[in-house]
Formats: structure tokens, sequence, C-alpha cells
């Protein structure tokens, strides 16, 4: 398998660097789209487009009756300038690569290519699934709302789901992942406190919403502490506070805007609803109103105990022993295959992609502007995808 993938390797950089080169934001992606088209073009592969956005659904039916696999690479770049020295860096301003999207979406196209060679060999349809907007713009859910995985969708209804996420600070070539939730949930917090503006000098004629916003951190993270297990714990973060205009006026207004984390749905409910009692409690004390707005985010992504083994059964048998290893600890990050996992049983899994030559603790994360991929890691995670839906739907 890594043999097949190695040979697949010119392909697999190409495509990879012709992505890097034209990152795309959000959920329309025509430059993406097109190059993933080409390099499917020719195969055996029955092949949708989105409607609300550019995804790309390529159907494999093998050769003999079996069930549904899904497989997925997320298409999208983050909106941000780079700074990694590469020489196919981004010529796009203000876009980048910088989550390895890009890696991604090359395996897949290549794994692709690899199993339909291997038709013969597979029981059961395969689902490719390319998809953009995963970066805080719910591609996975339009995908599913569009009938990705409805019995009248190109595949029929995935019995398993399965994809991969390189990281920089992983040694190029390991495999993680874990039972149970991977990835948290996130969601956004908005407060707008409101009192009564009035002249510096004489706050005692006004309400001032500073004061009472300033409480309103200290509160939300106690609230944390102390009402939420610390065996299934949050993250609450207050990351932007903006009131006033000046030095001599106490302003009407003051906002907090922040993010919530969350291992577990019921949590995530719960820290929700503490929230507004927190901040209605808090601004009542200091005689002033609040506005509490959450926009939803991702959900927590949970991976299937079973197919989760499986996953890393197929890394050892595809890698080596030595290449597979338990990851120790969810991440608080959010990832939007959460929806995917919420409908089909299937797994998130971690690919190492740390430069050979750099210290993976001290290499530049995912999300940074100087990360930077190891090429070679792609080899890994064409075998990885090629062998999880072999293994998956071999003849019985």
């Amino acid at each position: 398998m890594l043999a097949e993938a190695r040979a697949l390797q010119p392909r697999t950089l190409a495509l990879r660097r012709v992505l890097h080169r034209n990152p795309e934001v959000g959920l329309t992606l025509p430059v993406t789209q097109a190059a993933v088209l080409s390099a499917l073009r020719e195969l055996p592969l029955e092949i949708t487009t989105g409607h609300g956005l550019s995804s790309v659904t390529a159907v494999l039916r093998g050769a003999h009756a079996g069930p549904t696999v899904l497989v997925r690479a997320d298409m999208d770049a983050l909106p941000m300038d780079e700074d990694s020295g590469v020489p196919f860096a981004s010529e796009v301003e203000g876009a980048m690569h910088a989550c390895g999207h890009d890696l991604h979406t090359a395996m897949l196209a290549s794994a692709a290519r690899l199993l339909c060679d291997r038709r013969e060999r597979l029981a059961g349809t395969v689902v490719f699934m390319f998809q953009p907007g995963e970066e805080s713009a719910h591609g996975a859910r339009t995908m599913l709302d569009e009938g990705l995985l409805s019995a009248e969708g190109p595949g029929g209804v995935p019995e398993s789901a399965m994809a991969l996420h390189v990281t920089s600070r992983l040694a190029a070539g390991t495999l993680q992942t874990r039972p149970d939730s991977i990835m948290a949930s996130s969601d956004d917090l908005h407060v707008r406190v409101t009192g009564r503006g009035g002249h510096a000098s004489a706050p005692h004629d006004a309400l001032d919403p500073v004061p009472a916003a300033a409480a309103m951190v200290g509160a939300l993270h106690t609230m944390i502490t102390r009402r939420i297990s610390a065996f299934d714990p949050a993250v609450l973060t207050v990351s932007h506070i903006s009131a006033g205009t000046t030095t001599n006026v106490i302003p009407e207004t003051a906002l907090l805007e922040g993010t919530v984390r969350t291992l577990s749905e019921e949590t995530r409910g719960r820290v929700l609803e503490e929230i507004g009692q927190v901040c209605t409690g808090v601004a009542t004390a200091y005689g002033c109103t609040c506005e509490v707005d959450i926009e939803a985010g991702y959900p927590v992504t949970v991976n299937d105990p079973d197919v989760a083994d499986r996953v890393a059964d197929v890394g050892r048998s595809v890698l080596g022993s030595r290449f597979v290893e338990p990851m120790p600890d969810p991440i608080m990050g959010s990832e939007d295959f959460s929806y995917v996992l919420g409908r089909v049983p299937g797994a998130l899994a971690f690919l190492g992609a740390c430069p050979t030559d750099v210290d993976p603790a001290e290499a530049p994360p995912n999300h940074s502007n100087r990360v930077v991929f190891d090429e070679d890691a792609m080899v890994a995670g064409v075998a990885l995808y090629s062998g999880y839906v072999l293994d998956t739907l071999r003849p019985r």
C-alpha cells in the first residue's frame, strides 16, 4: 500500500502545490473545485458538485455488493497572509493554507485513484467527500443538507466515515486517534452591557457599564471552575472587551466577546445556560442590563470507539506499529466533521507532518503564518485513506 501511494506521490505533490499557491476561503472555492475535478477526470467515478458551495462528491462503486463508506477531505484555506518561506507559497493576498487542507485534498484525490485501480477488491461503495468551508463556515452541515447521506443521494447511506487531519506538532508519518470525544464544541459569546452614560468626573450620576463588564469576566471564569465538573472540562475565554471613546466620558454600553469550548454536549448546554444567568445577575447587581447572544458553532467531535480502533489497526498494518500512538487527550479546537460523526459512526485521526529537521514541540502549529508541513507525510495519508476503505469493504 505504501509503495503504491509513493508511486502516486508526484501526482499528489503537484495537486497539493497548485492548491497551496491558490488558496480560497469559505464555501465558494472555484479554483480548488476545478483542480479537484481535473485530478479525478477519467476515473470511473460518479461525480456531483454542490449547489450552495463548491463541494465535490465522488462515488466509486466496487465490483461486489456491500456497504457504503465515506472518506472526507476539507479544501478551504484561512484568511491570513503566509510567511512560511516555501517556494510554492500562497499567491493570493490574505489567504493561506495554514491548516493543511491542501494536503488533505491531494491525499484523498490520490487515494481515489489508487482505489479505482483496486475496484475489483471492493465489496461496497466509497463516497469521497471534498468539502469547502470547514473553517467556521459549516461546510459539512451544508453538504449534509444537500443530501450527502440520504438514500437518494450519490452513494447511499454510509455505514462508517473516516477523515484524516495533518498536524505539524507530530513527527511525520505518525498516526494518533482516540475513542469518544476527540475535539471540542465551539460557540461564540457576545454580551452587551447597558448602563447610563455621563461625565467621568461624576460616576454617581451615571450607571457605568465598564465595572459591570469587568466583573462579568471574573464571574464567568469562576462559574467554569465552580459549576462545571473538572472531569468533563470546559474552556471559556473572553478575548475582546470594548467600551467608550475617550478618557472623560462614561460610555452607555460595553461589549464582551469570547469563545466557549466543551467536550460533551451535556456540559455544553449547561455552560451556555449558566452564562446567561451569570451575566444577567452581575448586570443587575451593578444597576445595568445586558443582552447575551450565543452564536452556535460546531458540535463536539465524537469518534465511534469501534471505528477509531479500526483506523488504528489499519495504521499499524500500513505504517507499522511504531508509527501509531494513542492520543492522550482531546483537543479543545473544533472540527465540522463533527456533523458527519453525529449521523454516521466514524472517526477522525491526526497524521503527523512535522518536517524532519524540526522538533515537533517547537514547530509552528497549524494556523500559524509560518507553519510548514512535510510533504512526504502525504504518502502515509494516501495509504491510510486507501487502507481504511479496503479493510472496511473487503469481500467477506
